[in-house]
């Protein structure tokens, strides 16, 4: 049974990445509403920055300036670019692991050294001097200073960092949690700012100055289509030279792995879907190989109510593991009207009409035994009269019952909406 978008969705512009959703059940210890949690799943899904070997992000651990340069070198694709620099510090031996992306850092011009010669790569990296790669890698623009004065600490930024400042701002390549209105400029950089601004940093990867990409540049290939549903807001499959990124509004048909009730879930179980078929673009290129899982989980159940309202339920999509074992960040919800799942009129009538023809019958019994004298013709004259007035009141009280629950069979289809890009990597 495919059950049709009919609701409306405004679609956003495209970035260079795809967010992951808000909940991701791969690291331990960022939740669905910790702050950054998206930048943080699209950072980790990117191989950007990596968990502990406990699963854990450890968001509020501070950046050193060598796991920061780690981060900005994967960013660039420039983490395997061939050292032709000598090592001019004293604290970095060729015997560190972190030797060669230190010289990477400095034949790029990225993380600098310090006048005395030194390195010094476990040093926590701060706010301003993260910004201040940024705006030095990033392509040239002149902005008024005055844009500081947008933020109460604007008197904190230091003289060297105005410009810096006001550049990135401009770009909104910045991170100003907790407070909206404060920097905090010379404070440690943690590990979930730093997951900001390296998203934003590869969401405007158009504004990176060219000498400081990798040779390894993602390329747009071709933008191909799918054709799931005539109603879908966006049809578009962006073709990489590293990936397929199907875009936001883009409408999928994907089926319910075991059946699904409402009377037995709750808000917060988890369960999956699957696609019965490929989704191939309509020139040809697998996008999501069948038999892939989705994961989803229940946001809310409201519960049938009185006078026919059918059962609501609002579930989400978090990320698909396609057959090789790839898992990709995929937010979608149910192309319906406020997104929601529902039985539809069809069960509704069918209800209706049980009601109507049992009370038909209970009105024809009435009938008989009112009009039963040995007469055929009063008989008759009973089953007229009690036949449709049954059937009305067995209509009255189907309307005034409560609705249907939510019964989806096992292999059932629906279609969702893509509420984020979804990038399959190639």
């Amino acid at each position: 049974m495919r059950k049709l978008f009919v609701g409306a969705l405004a679609l956003g512009l495209m970035t260079a990445y795809t967010v992951m959703p808000s909940f991701a059940a791969n690291i331990n210890d960022v939740s669905e509403n910790y702050w950054a949690s998206r930048e943080i799943n699209a950072i980790v899904d990117s191989n950007i920055m990596s968990l502990d070997n406990g699963s854990n992000f450890n968001p509020e651990a501070d950046v050193t300036r060598i796991d920061f340069v780690d981060s900005l070198l994967k960013l660039l694709t420039n983490d395997n670019l061939d050292v032709k620099i000598q090592n001019i510090f004293s604290d970095v031996k060729a015997t560190d692991a972190d030797y060669a992306n230190i010289l990477r850092s400095q034949q790029l011009g990225l993380v600098y050294g310090y006048p005395d010669g030194t390195f010094q790569p476990k040093r926590v990296m701060l706010r301003d001097e993260a910004q201040s790669v940024i705006s030095h890698i990033t392509k040239e623009q002149v902005t008024d200073k005055a844009i500081l004065n947008n933020f109460t600490d604007a008197n904190k930024v230091p003289a060297w960092a105005d410009n810096v400042y006001a550049k990135t701002l401009a770009y909104g390549i910045y991170v100003n949690h907790p407070d909206q209105k404060e920097l905090r400029p010379t404070e440690p950089l943690t590990r979930a700012e730093a997951a900001v601004l390296l998203a934003k940093l590869r969401a405007n990867a158009s504004l990176i100055q060219r000498q400081y990409l990798g040779e390894e540049l993602e390329s747009l290939l071709a933008v191909e289509h799918l054709k799931v549903s005539k109603k879908a807001e966006c049809d578009e499959v962006k073709v990489t030279n590293r990936r397929n990124i199907i875009m936001e509004g883009n409408v999928l048909e994907i089926a319910f792995d075991e059946r699904f009730k409402s009377v037995e879930h709750q808000a917060g179980d988890v369960f999956t879907f699957y696609n019965k078929e490929d989704i191939v673009t309509e020139e040809g290129t697998l996008v999501i190989p069948a038999n892939s899982k989705f994961y989803a989980k229940v946001l809310e159940i409201q519960e049938p109510k009185w006078f026919n309202k059918n059962a609501r339920v609002y579930v989400q999509t978090c990320k698909v593991v396609l057959p090789d074992g790839q898992q990709v960040a995929l937010n979608s919800k149910p192309a319906y009207k406020n997104y929601e799942l529902k039985e539809g009129p069809w069960q509704t009538a069918g209800k209706l009409a049980l009601y109507t023809v049992a009370g038909a019958g209970v009105g024809t019994g009435a009938g008989v035994g009112f009009g039963f004298i040995p007469s055929p013709e009063r008989v008759g004259r009973g089953i007229a009269i009690g036949t449709p007035v049954g059937a009305a009141v067995g209509l009255v009280t189907g309307l005034v019952t409560k609705g249907l629950n939510y019964d989806a069979k096992s292999g059932e289809e629906i279609y969702v909406i893509l509420l984020d890009n979804a990038s399959i990597m190639k």
